[in-house]
């Protein structure tokens, strides 16, 4: 019997563990924003991948039960809207108008940026589901013939950037209201910024995890609207 593979995910699984544990660790002691856990993660295990030469199909295969995690991650979400439900119905307008105009914004500015930059018309339909959440975002790229590693990564990026800087600009625009955080976080940087926004509050949380859900739906819709115009 091939004990090789089971191997290889109990290896790969340990080391992702470990290092996502350290990067936790390291955010909390250095209480930096810019110290990421997802960031410094995602760039150890890079370096580790790289300097140790571990083959990229062994790890990824090792990994793929932290992946198929990730949907009823997401769904452990509606707990904190139930518990929330009072205030999403009496703020439901603004929330759905929220992320409609959040929605637009990103899917406008991630192609019109792609087009000023020249960068192809591949890139920019790739980038196009870049705030939602990833089985999403892949979806849409796989419906309108986009690239999905191109996807992945701006899902990425803006899911960490949305974590870091989204507190910062909060405070800046001086955006007190717990409701609007919440939604905008959610809006522009799905489940990752959601890890983040929980960790701001209760409300932040159920309301980024609505706002997940509703663009989700609203950039889908939007989508299969062009495509019909079109």
């Amino acid at each position: 019997m091939d004990f090789m593979p089971l191997i290889e995910t109990a290896a790969s699984l340990a080391l992702t563990v470990a290092v996502f544990a350290g990067a936790v660790w390291l955010n909390r002691k250095t209480k930096s924003p810019l110290l990421n856990p997802l960031l410094v993660s995602v760039a150890v295990i890079m370096a580790l991948i790289a300097t140790c030469n571990i083959p990229l199909d062994s790890y990824e295969s090792g990994t793929s039960v932290i992946a198929a995690m990730l949907g009823p991650a997401t769904a452990v979400l509606a707990f904190s809207i139930y518990q929330q439900r009072a205030i999403l119905k009496s703020n439901f307008l603004p929330i759905l108008a929220g992320c409609l105009v959040g929605s637009v914004a990103s899917m406008v500015s991630a192609y019109a940026l792609c087009t000023f930059f020249g960068l192809g018309e591949e890139v920019a339909i790739s980038t196009l589901p870049k705030s939602t959440t990833a089985p999403i975002a892949l979806s849409i790229t796989g419906e309108l013939g986009g690239t999905a590693s191109i996807t992945m990564a701006a899902v990425m990026t803006t899911g960490v950037l949305g974590a870091i800087f989204s507190p910062m600009l909060a405070n800046v625009f001086h955006i007190r209201n717990k409701v609007a955080q919440g939604v905008a976080i959610g809006t522009c940087s799905h489940a990752i910024g959601t890890a983040k926004a929980l960790e701001m509050g209760k409300l932040e949380g159920a309301m980024s995890g609505v706002a997940i859900a509703v663009s989700g739906l609203l950039t889908c819709f939007i989508v299969i609207a062009a495509q019909a115009l079109g």
